[in-house]
């Protein structure tokens, strides 16, 4: 065992194309986190940052868990799996929101 070790020392190619995913993934969620700086202090506070902000977070999200958590390399039942749910149960918080938004409108205006 200590003999694989010692090769893939050697070899000074050894986990480049793992290093350039790696590398690939911080930029992407550079870029990202960037723009939301930018959109934080540059778009004035209202729906629309709201919205690009949590469109932002789910895509940041989403492909985190598909790099970090290896998701991305699963079949894809088991993406549908794990994916489904969560929209079912974003769609679910939506609409609480928006029914309770409602109901305190029309209870107290």
């Amino acid at each position: 065992m200590s003999e694989v070790h010692h090769i893939h020392e050697q070899d000074p190619h050894a986990g480049a194309e793992q290093r350039k995913a790696i590398w690939k993934t911080f930029w992407i969620l550079l870029v990202l986190t960037s723009l939301e700086f930018i959109i934080a202090f540059t778009v004035p506070h209202g729906v629309l940052k709201v919205s690009v902000f949590i469109v932002m977070t789910i895509v940041k999200a989403f492909y985190i868990v598909g790099e970090f958590m290896h998701l991305k390399h699963e079949a894809k039942t088991l993406i549908w799996t794990i994916l489904v749910p969560i929209i079912f149960i974003a769609w679910l918080i939506l609409a609480l929101l928006l029914e309770g938004h409602a109901i305190f409108e029309a209870v107290f205006n």
